[in-house]
């Protein structure tokens, strides 16, 4: 039985990819215009907050949601993110970083809530 390619990869998981990979270079473009580039991998390195999985049995479960279950995903950690807006340079850029990849968490919550 062959399968559709959209059997194999969701609108859930498109968005979720596209959200935590390419949507960075548009923010790290119109927030950080003057040196974007090192913004924009900055960015891509607050998806280490991700290591927090590793903690979770099992470590990746497409039916839960990260948001407040795993410890970086946490409302606390969250307002610690929030702390770091209030820096200039680098800890800026982490903490935009850091909510993005949040919202993005988020977001792919609602999908799955929604089964797309």
């Amino acid at each position: 039985m062959q399968m559709d390619f959209f059997e194999i990869v969701s609108l859930r998981t498109v968005v979720h990819y596209f959200l935590h990979l390419v949507f960075p270079i548009a923010i790290a473009y119109v927030l950080f215009r003057s040196d974007w580039k090192k913004a924009y991998f900055i960015l891509l390195g607050t998806m280490l907050v991700d290591a927090d999985h590793l903690l979770s049995t099992p470590i990746f479960s497409p039916d839960r949601c990260s948001i407040n279950f795993h410890l970086l995903h946490t409302y606390w950690a969250m307002g610690i993110y929030v702390l770091l807006l209030f820096f200039k340079g680098v800890p800026r850029v982490i903490g935009v970083g850091l909510l993005f990849h949040m919202l993005t968490d988020w977001i792919d919550c609602q999908l799955h809530m929604m089964n797309l």
